[in-house]
C-alpha cells in the first residue's frame, strides 16, 4: 500500500505552526519521523512511499531561523529526490540523517557516536583443537526442535523460514532494531514517536468506536495521560491483565486522536514480570522477520536462550591477526551482538547494517568464498600446461585476410592471451566485453595459435542455437584458413555424431563447437589444447572443469567469453579464479543504438517506426516473454502475436516465428531465412539474446519490457546495431505509470548504451541471484553479505584470502580453517579435487 507522506505531515504540523514557530527539538523530531520511516528495515518502505521530496521540503522550510545555513544544505539534498534511482535516494536520505543526528538533542534523543568503541578489537585469540571443532559442529547441527521452548510444532513453523538446525537459528539475524533503552515520561511523548512508557492503569474496559467494540485502558505516570486501545482482544484476558491499579510497561507508536495521545495495540509487560522486563525493556531490542504462529516476544525468548547456550560454539576460523588488521571481530562475538546489542551501541549504524558486527559477518562469508577461489586458482597454476609457440603463421595470414582493422582493445587482449599461452602454466582467462565488441575474432586468433601448434580446440556454448550461430561464424573464418570444423549438439543425427567422434579421436577435426554434448563419454579428443567457453555464467561454476578432463596428460588452456557485462563485484565472485581481460572499445563505424520507451497506449507508434525501417530494406526483431498465451499472465505470446502482426500490422511483409521449443532443424531453417532476407520480421522469445548476428536487422521491438531485467534487455538490444546503419530498440511496457520504479528502471536503458553501467544498476535493483538467473542463484547466497553494499569488504576478503593461500597453498597450518572451507564450499566448488 502506498503511503502519501505529504498530506499526513502537513496535517500534523499545521496546528503547531499556527500557534508558534516550532522550537528546535519539535522541528527535529518532526523531520526525523519521515526519514526514519523510509529508512527502517533497510529502506523497505522507500519504494512504496509517495511525496517524500514534498514532505521534506515542507518540513525543512519550518526550520527555526537560527538553522538558515543548515536549511539550505538540507534543501539541496532534497532537490530532485523523486526522480533519482533507489540507490541514489538511499544515499541522499543517509546524508540527511547524518546531518540531523549531528545536532545535539541529548534530552530527548541520545546523540549517537560516529565511531564505534575500539575496545572490541581487543578480543582474546581463542584456540581450539580439531576434535573440539568437530564436537561443536555436531551440536550446532542438532535439529532446532530440541531447543528449550521450541518442540516439533514450532520447529515446523521455523522450517518455513529455512531454520532447521541450531546454527540456522543463530544466523537468523534481526531485520531491524528498536530503541527501548529509556522509559519516556508520558508528558514528553510526541506524535509519531515509538516509545516505552510506564504508568498506573486508572481505568479499563470496553467501548464503542464507529460501531465497533474496542478495549481501552487509561494510564498515567504523574506527567500526563495516555490511552491504550485494542481492536482485537480477548476481553476476559484483557480485563485481568489491565485491571485498574496495576503498573505496566507499554511499548508502541504514539498517535493522536483529537487532543489526546494514544497507542494502538501496544505491547504490554506487567511490572512484576522480571524475565520479560529484562528481555524487552532497557535495551536495544532486535526485530526479526515474522514467523507465522510465533509471537515476536516468544521468538525473542527462544533466540535469547539459543544465543546464551550456543553462540560460543560458533568457533572463529579466520586467523585472529587478519581480523585485527581489518578491525573486525570473531563470528561468535558478531552474532551475539547483532542479536542482543549492548546498551551503548550505535543504533543507527545497526539499523543501516553498517556495524562492525555486520561487517564481520560479511567478511567471514566473502573470505571463505575467496579462499575457495584462491585454492582453485592455485591448483590450476600448479598443473602441467602447454607452452605454445605464439608466433603463429596462421594468425599472421588470418590478420592479412581480415577486411577490417582490429581495435586497440582487441589487440591488447590478444597480447594478454599470447602471454598466457606462451607459459607452461595453464591459461585460465576471461574475456569480458559488451555486445558487438569483437570477442569472436579474438577467440579465433587464440584458436589459431593452438591449431598451429598441432592441438585441437573445443568451444562450448550454453544453447543449441548459440552453438549453431558460433559454428556458422567460426566456420567462415576457418574456411579461409583451411581448418576443419564440426558442430556437436544433442540435436545432431547419430550417424553424423559418429563421424564427428571419429574426426575428434583421429585429430582430423581441429575445431569443434558444441553444447553439453561435448562432455559425453563417447567424445574423445586426440590432442585437446584449448577450451573456449561462451556465456560461462549460464552453465554453473563447475562445468568448464569437466571439459578440461577430456585432455590427455596436460591441462589445456581455458578461455572464457561473456557478452553479459558483469560488474566488478560479481566478477570477483563468479570468475574469482580467472584472470580478467576487458574489451572496452567498439569497432569503428558503429552508431549507438537509439532506445525509446513506449507505454501500451502508444505502442502503435513503435510499429509505425518499424515500418519505416522495413521500407528502407532493413529487417526487424519483435521479442516476447512467452511462447503461448497464458491465462494466468496477461502477456502477449510469440505464436499469437506473430499471427496478429502478419495479418493486421505487416500483411505486405513476411513474419517468421522462433522459440526454444522448436527443433534444431526448424530453428536453423528460420534463422537462415532471416539471414537471407526471406523473412522481414522475426518474432521470437529470448533465444536470440546472444549469438545471433544479422547486420541488416536495424530495429528491435521488445514487448512487455517491464518483465525483463536491464542486463537481459541490453543483451537483446545488442542483436541490432551490427552494421553502419542507424539502429533502434523500442521498449513497450504495459500497466506501468511514469512514476513507477519499472518506468524509471527502463529509462536507464534509454539513456545509456554502456553495458557495464546498466549491469551495475541491474545488480543494485535485482540482487545477484536474479541477476545471474536460477542456475547460479544458490552459488551466491549469503546470510548477510551484500555484493553491492559490501564491495569494499569483498576486496578486503579477497586480498587476505589470496595472501594466505600464497603463504600456505594447501592450508597445512590451518586444518580447522580448511575443514570449515570444505564444509561450506566443497559441494558448490568441488574443492575435494584440491584436498
Amino acid at each position: 500500500m502506498e503511503v502519501q507522506l505529504y498530506h499526513l505531515t502537513k496535517v500534523c504540523v499545521k496546528n503547531m505552526v499556527k500557534e508558534k514557530e516550532l522550537n528546535k527539538e519539535d522541528w527535529f523530531f518532526k523531520i526525523l519521523r519521515p526519514l526514519e520511516f523510509v529508512s527502517k528495515n533497510n529502506f523497505a518502505n522507500l519504494s512504496k512511499t509517495k511525496g517524500l521530496e514534498k514532505t521534506l521540503n515542507f518540513l525543512i522550510n519550518q526550520a527555526p531561523k537560527e538553522y538558515s545555513d543548515l536549511k539550505n544544505k538540507l534543501l539541496s539534498l532534497c532537490h530532485n529526490l523523486e526522480i533519482l534511482s533507489v540507490e541514489e535516494k538511499k544515499e541522499r536520505i543517509k546524508a540527511l540523517l547524518d546531518i540531523l543526528l549531528s545536532l545535539n538533542f541529548s534530552s530527548k534523543h541520545e546523540k549517537e557516536k560516529n565511531e564505534e568503541p575500539c575496545k572490541i578489537f581487543d578480543f582474546p585469540a581463542r584456540k581450539i583443537s580439531f576434535e573440539t571443532y568437530i564436537k561443536h559442529k555436531e551440536i550446532l547441527r542438532k535439529p532446532v526442535q530440541f531447543l528449550k521452548g521450541v518442540g516439533p510444532g514450532i520447529a515446523k513453523k521455523f522450517s518455513k523460514k529455512g531454520i532447521h538446525i541450531i546454527e540456522d537459528l543463530l544466523f537468523f539475524l534481526p531485520r531491524d532494531y528498536e530503541d527501548r533503552r529509556k522509559v519516556i515520561p508520558i508528558g514528553d511523548l510526541m506524535e509519531g514517536q515509538r516509545a516505552v512508557v510506564f504508568g498506573e492503569i486508572l481505568k479499563s474496559g470496553t467501548a464503542f468506536f464507529s460501531k465497533r467494540k474496542i478495549f481501552e485502558a487509561y494510564i498515567t505516570d504523574g506527567t500526563g495521560f495516555l490511552t491504550l486501545k485494542w481492536f482485537n482482544y480477548n476481553e476476559k484476558v484483557w480485563r485481568k491483565l489491565l485491571a485498574p491499579g496495576k503498573n505496566i510497561y507499554a511499548v508502541g507508536e504514539i498517535s493522536r486522536f483529537g487532543r489526546s495521545l494514544e497507542m494502538i495495540h501496544p505491547e504490554i509487560i506487567e511490572e512484576g514480570d522480571e524475565e520479560k522486563i529484562a528481555l524487552e525493556i532497557g535495551h536495544i531490542v532486535p526485530i526479526y522477520s515474522s514467523v507465522e504462529g510465533v509471537s515476536e516476544k516468544y521468538f525473542r525468548k527462544i533466540m535469547k536462550n539459543a544465543v546464551e547456550d550456543y553462540v560460543d560454539l560458533l568457533d572463529n576460523y579466520i586467523p585472529a591477526d587478519i581480523l585485527k588488521r581489518r578491525k573486525l571481530v570473531p563470528i561468535n562475538i558478531a552474532v551475539k551482538n547483532l542479536h542482543f546489542p549492548e546498551a551503548d551501541e550505535n543504533i543507527w549504524i545497526l539499523k543501516r547494517e553498517e556495524s562492525i558486527y555486520h561487517k564481520s559477518i560479511a567478511f567471514d562469508e566473502f573470505f571463505f568464498l575467496e579462499l575457495a577461489l584462491a585454492l582453485r586458482k592455485g591448483k590450476i597454476k600448479k598443473e602441467c600446461g602447454i607452452a605454445f609457440n605464439v608466433k603463429s603463421k596462421l594468425v599472421e595470414a588470418f590478420l592479412k585476410k581480415l577486411p577490417f582493422e582490429l581495435t586497440s582493445a582487441q589487440k591488447r587482449v590478444i597480447e594478454e592471451i599470447k602471454q598466457d599461452m606462451a607459459k607452461s602454466l595453464p591459461m585460465n582467462r576471461l574475456i569480458q566485453g559488451d555486445v558487438g565488441c569483437g570477442k569472436t575474432v579474438v577467440a579465433f586468433i587464440a584458436a589459431l595459435i593452438a591449431i598451429d601448434n598441432g592441438y585441437q580446440v573445443a568451444l562450448m556454448a550454453p544453447t543449441e542455437i548459440l552453438a549453431e550461430q558460433h559454428y556458422h561464424s567460426f566456420r567462415q573464418y576457418a574456411q579461409l584458413m583451411g581448418i576443419h570444423t564440426a558442430l556437436l549438439t544433442g540435436g545432431i543425427p547419430l550417424s553424423k555424431k559418429r563421424e564427428i567422434y571419429h574426426g575428434l579421436s583421429t585429430g582430423y577435426i581441429n575445431f569443434v563447437i558444441g553444447t553439453h554434448a561435448l562432455f559425453q563419454e563417447k567424445v574423445d579428443f586426440k590432442k585437446l589444447g584449448l577450451i573456449i567457453i561462451d556465456e560461462q555464467h549460464r552453465f554453473g561454476v563447475l562445468q568448464r572443469a569437466a571439459l578440461r578432463d577430456k585432455a590427455k596428460g596436460v591441462t589445456p588452456d581455458t578461455l572464457v567469453m561473456t557478452a553479459t557485462p558483469i560488474p566488478r563485484t560479481m566478477a570477483l565472485t563468479i570468475y574469482g579464479d580467472l584472470d580478467l581481460s576487458v574489451i572496452d572499445e567498439m569497432p569503428k563505424g558503429r552508431k549507438p543504438i537509439i532506445t525509446r520507451l513506449f507505454l501500451d497506449y502508444n505502442r502503435g507508434k513503435a510499429y509505425e517506426a518499424v515500418k519505416e525501417e522495413l521500407k528502407k530494406g532493413h529487417q526487424a526483431y519483435v521479442i516476447l516473454p512467452l511462447i503461448e498465451e497464458s491465462e494466468k499472465l496477461d502477456l502477449k505470446a510469440v505464436t499469437t502475436h506473430g499471427e496478429y502482426l502478419q495479418k493486421k500490422v505487416f500483411p505486405e511483409y513476411k513474419v517468421g516465428i522462433l522459440h526454444g521449443k522448436m527443433s534444431s532443424y526448424e530453428k536453423e531453417k528460420i534463422m537462415h531465412a532471416f539471414k537471407r532476407g526471406d523473412i522481414h520480421i522475426l518474432v521470437s522469445t529470448t533465444v536470440v539474446e546472444v549469438g545471433v548476428d544479422v547486420p541488416n536487422a536495424t530495429v528491435m521491438v521488445i514487448e512487455h519490457a517491464e518483465r525483463f531485467g536491464l542486463s537481459q534487455l541490453h543483451q537483446l538490444r545488442g542483436r541490432v546495431g551490427r552494421s553502419e546503419f542507424q539502429s533502434y530498440c523500442f521498449l513497450i511496457a504495459y500497466k506501468v505509470s511514469i512514476e513507477s520504479e519499472a518506468f524509471k528502471r527502463l529509462q536507464v536503458l534509454c539513456k545509456s548504451n554502456d553495458g557495464f553501467k546498466i549491469a551495475e544498476e541491474d545488480l543494485k535493483l535485482r540482487g545477484p541471484g536474479e541477476f545471474l538467473g536460477t542456475k547460479q542463484s544458490g552459488y551466491l547466497e549469503f546470510k548477510k553479505a551484500d555484493l553491492v553494499k559490501d564491495y569494499e569488504i569483498l576486496l578486503w576478503a579477497r586480498e587476505e584470502a589470496f595472501k594466505l593461500i600464497e603463504k600456505d597453498p594447501e592450508l597445512k597450518n590451518y586444518p580447522i580453517l580448511k575443514e570449515e572451507l570444505m564444509r561450506r564450499w566443497e559441494e558448490r566448488l568441488k574443492l575435494s579435487e584440491i584436498a
